[in-house]
This record gives C-alpha cells, structure tokens and sequence, in this order.
C-alpha cells in the first residue's frame, strides 16, 4: 500500500486533533483563571510558537478606532477587554482563490448577561462562552502548522460581560466601528455587538471573506 500516504494523513490527523485539543483546554478554563488579558497572553504564546504576527488592541486604542460597540460590553467588568488579532501570510495577500479570508470568534470570557442579568442556573457555563475566539485561535495555529504562509487572519475580540458601575444600560446607545449607531436594548446580546466591530476591523485590514 501507500505508506507515505498513510503516514502523511496520520500525521495531519494528529495535527488537526491536537488543534481541537488546544481549542478545548483553552475554553474549558475557568473565568476567573482566563480573562481577556490572559486570552491575549495565551494567543501571543501561540502565535510565537507558529510564527504568526499578533496584534492585541487595548481599550485605548480601541476607543480611537471606534470600537463602540465591543468597548460597550466589556465596560462593566474589572478586567479589561482585549481584540485579539492574529495573521498568517503577509498583509493584505491573497490566497490561490484571491481571497483574504478572516476566521472571527467571540471571546466571552465570562456572560453573566451585563444588567440583563441570566438566569442563575447553569450560569456557570458561561465560562465557554469564549469557545468561537478559543477555536479561531487554535485554528490559525493549525494551519500554520498544516500549511504554512497561507494568507488568514484570525481576529477574536475578548470581553468580560459583567454588571458594574460602568455597565451598559439597556436603552444605551453606542457607535460602532462602522459609524452606525445601536441602540442596546437588552445587554445580553453582547457577542454580536464584539463580533459587529471585529468584522469591521477585519475588513479594514483587508479581509474580502469573513468566517
């Protein structure tokens, strides 16, 4: 039979299974051992580990970019949200099909719902509420790992969703990235409002498909 080809397969198999397992161990953490902060630390450990670039934008640069919307969830909690941005390839390239494609994952790290406060049962799951920022993480390192050079961009905005001082209100209204203003009606839609302006980054930095 094909040996080269059997072991080849078994080979990006192990890859690809040791890349869910760094999704799964990230995202089963729990909220008060990682914050957005942490997050941001472990994604720079695995961007240096498969040579990526990484960028990890802090609250005052997002504010000057506009991030409105994703600043608006993360306000309430002590620990302060991070947008995590990770590339494979060079700026702005293009793959075979012309593409630049972003990978975008929410990263709640924790949802307690903000001032629309959930329920308390099962609220403990909310700690894998950062599972789609986890996966885009480890999938960019996958496929640094399976095929290196491929122009991707992973971009995962991380937040605490909390009640606070500095809270959202229901009824706030916010800008986001893309000038839009929103009106937020109730605080536990936070991941579209994170994921609203980590798409609009990602299309500012080039990206022409968005996962």
């Amino acid at each position: 039979g094909d040996a080269v080809g059997v072991l080849a397969g078994a080979e990006r198999g192990r890859i690809m299974g040791e890349g869910a397992n760094m999704a799964r161990r990230l995202a089963n953490r729990a909220a008060n051992d990682v914050s957005p902060v942490v997050l941001a630390d472990e994604a720079r450990a695995i961007a240096e580990r498969h040579g990526l670039s990484i960028d990890v934008i802090e609250p005052e640069r997002a504010a000057a970019l506009g991030m409105g919307m994703f600043l608006a969830v993360g306000r309430g909690s002590d620990n302060p949200p991070r947008m995590i941005v990770m590339r494979s390839g060079g700026e702005g390239e293009k793959d075979a099909l012309g593409r630049h494609l972003a990978l975008i994952g929410k990263g709640v790290c924790f949802d307690s719902g903000g001032i629309s406060i959930k329920p308390a049962d099962r609220m403990e799951e909310m700690k894998m509420d950062k599972t789609g920022a986890c996966t885009v993480i480890a999938a960019i390192a996958t496929v640094a790992r399976l095929a290196p050079g491929t122009p991707l961009l992973a971009v995962a905005p991380a937040v605490e969703n909390m009640p606070g001082p500095h809270s959202t209100r229901p009824g706030d209204i916010v800008t986001a990235m893309n000038g839009k203003t929103v009106d937020i009606t109730n605080t536990d839609a936070e991941g579209r409002l994170i994921l609203g302006d980590a798409m609009t980054y990602a299309e500012h930095l080039g990206a022409t498909h968005l996962v």
